[in-house]
């Protein structure tokens, strides 16, 4: 044993040993691929972790404490109704607006509160797919039928895909089942209606945090008015936290009183001395999420709300490991496309519209693959497919990367690999693809 031991440490000696001597920095293409890994982080935890991740860490922690074990079961269970199941997931992503990273805490929440394989699916890939700003932005760029094409695939694709999951695990979902019907159902601790409005308080701070900037030189439609205020939207979204931790969580009201002071004076503070609009709102973001956290850990009145930040903080551990080592292999491979700007990874962007041009099987079934792969935060793909069509890449691989890509990327695959095995997810990530592939095909056909 102690001999494997110290072949391992060997090995590894080895292998950094190798890497370091052969490290290819005289190469134009790597020193150009290692900028991009490190602008992709940059801009990531710049524009994802705090306004994206961190809420949803915090909606995730209200599923696990505060939504309960009965109402998952009744929703998503494996005894559940198949049709409301279903439904329920399908349509999630319109009220959610998430990434295909920031799904991942909700994903794992519901899953270990019991939900069944199917309904989980169905919401995993719904969620960043069915996103309706997304949907919005296809149609007015890319054309309406494009828009209206991801619209019924990513509908249609969380249901078969959720469905066709759940067949070929079902003994595994049969077992669950039977579980199931043995599991003593606690009464709800509060009325559901409080419960939700704790819940979509956060959800809707997620979606107006997040609310993107319109396109082009649109100053007069409703989207443009939103983005312009969405900060004071925010904001208020913040004082009904405020109102909820108060009278649902029935937290000291001068603790709330004290986190609501300390993270305007933050606002004010960072927007008089940060001039970067885009970094100026992630103080307020912190000091808000760092004053919940004290004031929900100090509280003695109720275990749950304690409890809702140390789960939060268990996803964290959990989750952000794993997509920092996604994150930095997708941009080294891959590159980083944000704000307007192209950084090549080693696979050169030349290859890639070269080998999706057409409406071959090959075209499609690459697109599906390369979408996959890539990280696509909430709304980018839709700029970066109107530059590769106008590059030459045909309309059925711009659907196909359009239904593959932004409900997966390499990131999300090593946290679900983590959360429901490698089989389940190399199925679950093949069964995408597919679908994604024929789908290019019909629609490259009909258009």
């Amino acid at each position: 044993m102690e001999t494997k031991k110290e072949l391992k440490i060997l090995v590894w000696i080895v292998v950094i040993f190798g890497v370091a001597f052969f490290l290819p920095l005289e190469s134009a293409r790597f020193a150009t691929a290692l900028d991009a890994t490190f602008d992709l982080v940059k801009w990531y935890a710049r524009e994802h972790v705090v306004l994206c991740l961190l809420p949803a860490f915090f909606i995730a922690g209200v599923i696990s404490v505060f939504v309960s074990q009965g109402s998952v079961l009744r929703y998503f269970g494996a005894n559940a109704r198949k049709w409301l199941a279903y439904s329920v997931a399908a349509v999630s992503g319109t009220i959610l607006a998430v990434c295909s990273c920031t799904i991942l805490p909700l994903f794992s929440s519901i899953h270990k509160r019991g939900a069944g394989l199917g309904p989980a699916i169905a919401f995993l890939y719904s969620g960043p797919a069915i996103n309706i700003l997304a949907i919005i932005l296809t149609a007015r760029i890319l054309g309406f039928e494009m828009g209206v094409a991801r619209t019924i695939g990513a509908v249609v694709f969380s249901i078969v895909i959720g469905s066709v999951m759940s067949l070929i695990y079902r003994k595994e979902e049969k077992v669950k089942r039977e579980e199931q019907m043995n599991i003593p159902l606690q009464p709800e601790k509060r009325p559901m209606w409080q419960t939700s409005f704790h819940f979509f308080v956060l959800v809707l701070i997620l979606v107006f945090a997040n609310w993107g900037a319109p396109a082009g030189d649109d100053t007069s439609s409703t989207w443009y008015y939103i983005w312009f205020y969405k900060w004071y939207i925010t904001g208020f979204f913040g004082l009904m936290m405020g109102y909820s931790l108060i009278y649902i969580l029935k937290i000291k009201w001068q603790w709330v009183l004290a986190a609501v002071v300390a993270t305007a004076i933050s606002a004010l503070l960072a927007s008089s001395f940060i001039d970067n609009a885009k970094l100026s709102p992630l103080v307020p973001m912190l000091v808000g999420i760092i004053s919940l956290s004290i004031i929900t850990l100090k509280d003695k009145k109720d275990n749950d709300n304690r409890e809702w930040i140390i789960v939060t903080w268990d996803f964290a551990k959990q989750i952000l490991p794993l997509l920092a080592i996604g994150v930095v292999t997708a941009g080294f491979l891959l590159g980083s496309t944000h704000d307007g700007q192209s950084i090549a990874g080693v696979i050169p962007n030349e290859w890639i519209q070269w080998l999706v041009g057409g409406n071959s099987f090959f075209s499609n079934f690459f697109a599906s693959v390369v979408g996959a792969f890539m990280y696509f935060a909430t709304l980018t793909e839709v700029p970066i497919l109107q530059g590769l069509i106008a590059s030459g890449m045909g309309k059925g691989p711009a659907l196909a990367l359009l239904l593959a890509g932004p409900s997966l990327s390499l990131p999300n695959m090593l946290v679900i690999r983590g959360i429901i095995g490698m089989q389940k997810t190399v199925v679950y990530v093949s069964l995408v693809v597919i679908m994604a592939t024929f789908t290019g095909l019909i629609y490259g056909w009909l258009f």
